[in-house]
């Protein structure tokens, strides 16, 4: 007989851990996609106790915290750091890989004009 693990039994298992949820959200913020985002926090707060924990540990109805992770949510900044930091995640900033930046010194034709 095959043994086989369902996709969610997975991924309760995996985002079980910190380490691994943290990898999972970055690569997901990665996307841009906010939606899909909200769900992936919706998964790790389900394989680590669920909505009605995290609800208590940030403070929020489960209610509250059901809507502002919904596929339509949109949680503020604030909400979104106290619900990461609840996982030992936090929010960062990261600069948009592009083409070269300009200089910030005066290119040296603009010298030669002085």
């Amino acid at each position: 007989m095959r043994r086989y693990i369902t996709h969610d039994s997975y991924m309760k298992e995996c985002m079980a851990d910190p380490a691994e949820a943290a990898t999972y959200l970055n690569v997901v913020l990665e996307d841009g996609d906010i939606p899909f985002l909200l769900k992936a926090i919706r998964t790790v707060a389900g394989a680590q106790g669920g909505m009605g924990k995290l609800a208590k540990a940030v403070g929020m109805s489960r209610t509250s915290l059901y809507k502002a992770l919904s596929p339509t949510g949109n949680p503020g900044i604030h909400t979104l750091e106290a619900i990461l930091a609840v996982y030992g995640v936090r929010l960062g900033f990261f600069p948009i890989a592009k083409g070269p930046r300009p200089s910030a010194h005066r290119s040296s034709s603009r010298q030669a004009h002085l």
